[in-house]
């Protein structure tokens, strides 16, 4: 790598620091570009070299996260479901909860331009559509006929969770602890994640 890319690539990594510094201060619509390239001491023009907008610097500031939910938390989800373990399902709804608390700093901004930004919302859609694709042996349980289901209840799914966490932790208008609020998602979201048939069969709820 020469210097001149070496520098490209440190400008890019400030940009993209100091973006999320700042949407996690003050929140997605509050903050300027102006206020990116003063943080970091550079012109818009070298902004616009490596970003859009701020729909795309907050998509990249987002991305290795939703990447990671995909290849962690909902791989881990479809192994779990593979047991037919309730208690099982329980652990993975707690570490999707502490997921939620581990990002939580810049959740809110990522909220907030699916709200303000037209463009962000298809970006939004690809990251939740992503997330079944992680699971492949939940998907080959429902079928091809069924898949279109599949995906939405899995869809649905990540709505609550995230719907949750926001009026339990940012909000903070729900009063629970994590364990008994993942104690009762899992009573809700255990059997909706089951085939018909397999609900049917001798599953473990304990």
């Amino acid at each position: 790598m020469t210097l001149r890319e070496l520098q490209k690539q440190q400008t890019r990594r400030s940009l993209l620091d100091c973006a999320k510094n700042l949407f996690v201060e003050r929140g997605y619509a509050a903050v300027t570009i102006d206020d990116i390239v003063s943080a970091v001491g550079c012109s818009r023009a070298t902004f616009y070299l490596h970003f859009s907008g701020k729909p795309e610097i907050l998509q990249k500031i987002g991305a290795e996260t939703m990447a990671r939910r995909a290849v962690t938390v909902y791989a881990d989800l479809d192994a779990v479901l593979e047991t037919g373990s309730r208690a099982e399902f329980a652990g993975w709804m707690r570490r999707a909860v502490a997921w939620f608390e581990e990002n939580q700093a810049i959740l809110p901004a990522w909220d907030e331009a699916v709200a303000l930004e037209p463009e962000f919302k298809a970006i939004a859609k690809r990251a939740v559509d992503e997330l079944p694709a992680a699971m492949p042996r939940y998907l080959a349980r429902w079928g091809a006929r069924r898949r279109d289901e599949a995906h939405l209840r899995i869809e649905l799914l990540v709505s609550q969770l995230e719907r949750f966490f926001t009026r339990w932790a940012v909000q903070g208008t729900i009063d629970s602890s994590a364990d008994a609020a993942a104690e009762v998602l899992a009573d809700i979201w255990f059997p909706a994640l089951l085939p018909p048939e397999s609900r049917e069969l001798s599953i473990d709820f304990r």
